[in-house]
């Protein structure tokens, strides 16, 4: 069965990257042998004084297949994972949906884009959760946690947001390298232009300090912009919004 993981607000300050442990439940998937899964993408959720967050209020949501006899142990041992290893202080929230088992999606999508834009409280989450047939746990803290951790999902299974977790390796900045190498090495889908161009494989781009994809289309897309009769990679400024 296809599911859907997000987690939020397992790190401190001083200790701990919710990345690192949304990649930690990767791992035990594979180690398990439950199943496979996808890169981890963060979710820029809204930011106000309201709302307290450790730095940028983001949540991580990956996508994996497991059998479905090993839901329930996932389950258990993500909630056991998170309960022991998040930062003191932290208010962690799980959330798991398997694709099939759904329910109005129309309000799962909705809860998603209303994180990024307005306050929501743990009660609106509970109440979407049971409404979308999903699986949502707090697991220490006040467990604020749960109402990113279900906005990543909503947000994550549109194909349309976030940026994927960590960077993509190509080279030195400054160098030039063909779309065609990149899309053979490394597991981005497309390069494209802020204006939805995709670029041809015989095109080049100049790499860029850091090297960050996005989730476009459900595709992981490479965004790239014209500068001095050149394509370069966009850094995180450019993408902010994603």
């Amino acid at each position: 069965m296809e599911i859907y993981v997000a987690i939020d607000d397992t790190d401190s300050l001083e200790f701990g990257a919710t990345g690192q442990s949304a990649n930690e439940l990767r791992r035990l998937i594979e180690d398990k042998g439950w199943g496979k899964s996808e890169a981890v993408t963060r979710h820029q959720l809204l930011l106000h004084p309201d709302i307290p967050y450790t730095s940028h209020n983001s949540s991580m949501c990956f996508k994996a297949v497991i059998g479905g006899h090993n839901l329930d142990e996932f389950i258990t041992s993500a909630a056991k994972f998170l309960r022991e290893t998040s930062a003191a202080g932290s208010d962690p929230g799980l959330c798991v949906a398997v694709k099939e088992r759904i329910k109005n999606l129309e309000e799962l999508l909705s809860f998603g884009h209303k994180a990024k834009v307005e306050v929501l409280s743990k009660a609106e989450a509970y109440k979407t959760a049971e409404n979308c047939g999903l699986h949502l746990s707090e697991h220490g803290g006040t467990g604020l946690g749960i109402i990113g951790a279900l906005a990543g999902i909503g947000l994550r299974i549109t194909g349309n947001d976030g940026r994927f977790q960590g960077r993509v390796q190509l080279g030195n900045s400054g160098e030039t390298i063909a779309v065609g190498e990149i899309i053979a090495q490394t597991e981005i889908d497309e390069v494209q232009s802020m204006d939805g161009q995709a670029l041809a494989n015989d095109e080049t781009m100049v790499i860029g300090e850091k090297i960050k994809t996005v989730l476009l289309e459900g595709k992981r897309i490479l965004l790239v912009y014209r500068e001095g009769g050149a394509w370069h990679s966009c850094n995180n400024k450019q993408l902010k919004n994603y």
